[in-house]
């Protein structure tokens, strides 16, 4: 493992990864979780343990503003040698055990102390917004060739009730994105609130479906441990089980609270990443290739720090297998106007969105109706309305 944070490429080139320390310091994310239960213990106020979200909400997205968008790239002569540095695995890796531990005190904290419903609920949410860090680092590891990472993915996928998105994100997402028959990706003209209830249940039904067929295609029987999905049930669970036979059913509620709440999260991801984007439809009646240019990016320093460079998502959809330390930036891409947390808060406002991000996707789509995903019950509008154009 390289300690160093300079890398030189075998025809001599050289990167300088100054992000790379930084990494590390992501370890505290997890942590800033257990600060309101810590200040309640001291001061017995629950006004504490709704501290996180002026953070999230409001100190996330202002750093965003106050740090910029860094926009380089590592050279591609370097990118076998970052990739190769185990040093990055590690960090996502140490991320799993602190999620479940972190998962399990406020499991623990929320049945042994008197809390007010409002209370309760703040550490569910807590635990949801953790929950949701996890999924990410589900993600992260979900695309990895090791085994071990992969089971990782599973793991920290299991207390967000979620691990069926190991299977609908790798097989069923990239396969279908930015296309009309994908449940993760929204449509023009689509509230967050619409697209939720569309692609909850969908990406769950799809998991199921795509290792379904898997396993009839390779002549075993759907019906074994060998299928992932049903793993990945069974880990849930068996969580949840063992949680409310230690803690008592005063659990329950939490359990299911942080479950929805960590799903939540995704799908606001998921919701931002592709809005409106649609791959062409070609003469053979087939998608083209992913390209970089159908899904939305942001440089923002804190987000994409904070989120494993999430937001360089063109990049992550053409080369699905690469680390986040590796991902690149193009120019001329559909760009959001912050990162994530900031864009959350604007996804929650329908018609303020649709302000914000429907002039940004006709601009980027040069009014082509082809390259726009829209939503049908909204066409007809929505095409007066900007102009949009049909080849």
């Amino acid at each position: 493992m390289n300690l160093r944070h300079t890398f030189v490429a075998d025809n001599g080139e050289v990167y300088i990864d100054k992000k790379r320390y930084m990494w590390l310091l992501s370890l505290l994310t997890p942590l800033i979780a257990v600060v309101g239960p810590l200040l309640f213990l001291r001061y017995e106020s629950e006004w504490y343990l709704w501290v996180f979200l002026p953070i999230w909400y409001l100190a996330f997205p202002l750093m965003d503003f106050l740090m910029g968008e860094d926009t380089s790239n590592p050279p591609e002569s370097v990118i076998p040698k970052l990739e190769a540095d185990n040093y990055y695995r590690i960090i996502t890796l140490l991320h799993v055990p602190l999620v479940i531990a972190t998962f399990i005190f406020l499991g623990w904290f929320v049945a042994h102390h008197e809390l007010s419903p409002s209370g309760y609920l703040a550490a569910a949410l807590l635990s949801g917004y953790i929950g949701g860090h996890g999924l990410n680092i589900g993600h992260e590891l979900g695309h990895k060739r090791y085994k071990f990472d992969r089971w990782m993915s599973k793991i920290v996928l299991a207390p967000a009730a979620y691990g069926h998105f190991f299977i609908e994100h790798n097989r069923g997402h990239h396969k279908h994105v930015a296309t009309p028959e994908d449940p993760a990706s929204a449509k023009m003209g689509e509230s967050i609130y619409r697209f939720a209830l569309r692609e909850l249940p969908g990406g769950f039904l799809r998991a199921y479906r795509v290792e379904h067929e898997r396993l009839i295609k390779k002549g075993l029987s759907p019906w074994t441990l060998k299928n992932e999905f049903i793993q990945t049930m069974l880990m849930t669970i068996s969580c949840y089980l063992a949680m409310a036979v230690w803690l008592g059913v005063s659990v329950i509620p939490y359990l299911l609270i942080a479950a929805f709440w960590s799903m939540w999260q995704l799908t606001t991801a998921n919701y931002i990443e592709h809005y409106g984007l649609k791959r062409k439809k070609l003469a053979s009646g087939r998608y083209e290739k992913p390209q970089p240019k159908h899904s939305w990016n942001s440089n923002h320093i804190f987000s994409n720090w904070a989120l494993f460079h999430l937001q360089r998502h063109s990049d992550h959809h053409a080369n699905a297998a690469r680390s986040y330390q590796s991902l690149r930036h193009f120019e001329d891409l559909p760009s959001l106007p912050n990162g994530y947390f900031g864009m959350y808060i604007v996804a929650f406002i329908p018609w303020l969105w649709f302000k914000v991000m429907d002039k940004r996707l006709v601009a980027i789509t040069g009014q082509k109706l082809e390259e726009i995903n829209i939503l049908p019950s909204k066409q007809e509008t929505l095409v007066s309305k900007y102009g949009l154009q049909s080849a």
